[in-house]
């Protein structure tokens, strides 16, 4: 299961053969300012088999994003996480500092959503973000997200939570 391609992007799953790639995305400092640091190797090598058991367990993960022609952008997509103690459905996003600012992060995110709704039937769809990472609240903002509450549980003191009805539930 993947997002639909974009106007211009597409989506596929990662592989041990991304790990230059993943590597250098997330152990770029710029990307990683919010985090309390950049990945070495070895743990972008445990991103990519995070997301492999993902796709495995749930069918859905974080995705490798790629222009039509190839171009890696980064990766995007759909991963439980634990909010204030609950699993909840988190679209996530991470793009190369040289794309940063063209809308490619919205449009991922965007596609994922949409997966989230109607390939996942989901009632909610948050994501999780540092209080100062004002550029990430706007993408969540642009695919129709607010703030609903801060969650206290998670690997920094405080995220804000932004999140938007998809569906009813069943």
């Amino acid at each position: 299961m993947l997002p639909s391609p974009t106007a211009r992007l597409r989506f596929r799953e990662m592989t041990p053969d991304d790990l230059d790639a993943m590597a250098a995305l997330l152990g770029d400092p710029d990307v990683m300012t919010y985090y309390r640091a950049p990945k070495t190797r070895e743990e972008a090598r445990g991103w990519i088999a995070w997301n492999e058991r993902n796709y495995a367990e749930h069918g859905h993960g974080l995705w490798i994003v790629e222009t039509h022609d190839g171009e890696f952008v980064g990766d995007c997509g759909l991963t439980w996480q634990a909010v204030n103690g609950e699993p909840r459905l988190e679209v996530g996003y991470h793009v190369r500092t040289a794309l940063q600012g063209k809308g490619y992060a919205t449009e991922a995110a965007a596609a994922c959503r949409d997966l989230a709704r109607d390939g996942l039937g989901a009632a909610e769809l948050v994501a999780l973000i540092h209080p100062d990472n004002t550029a990430s609240r706007r993408v969540a903002e642009k695919i129709g997200m607010r703030q609903v509450e801060d969650d206290t549980g998670g690997p920094i003191p405080v995220r804000t939570v932004m999140a938007m009805t998809l569906a009813l539930p069943a």
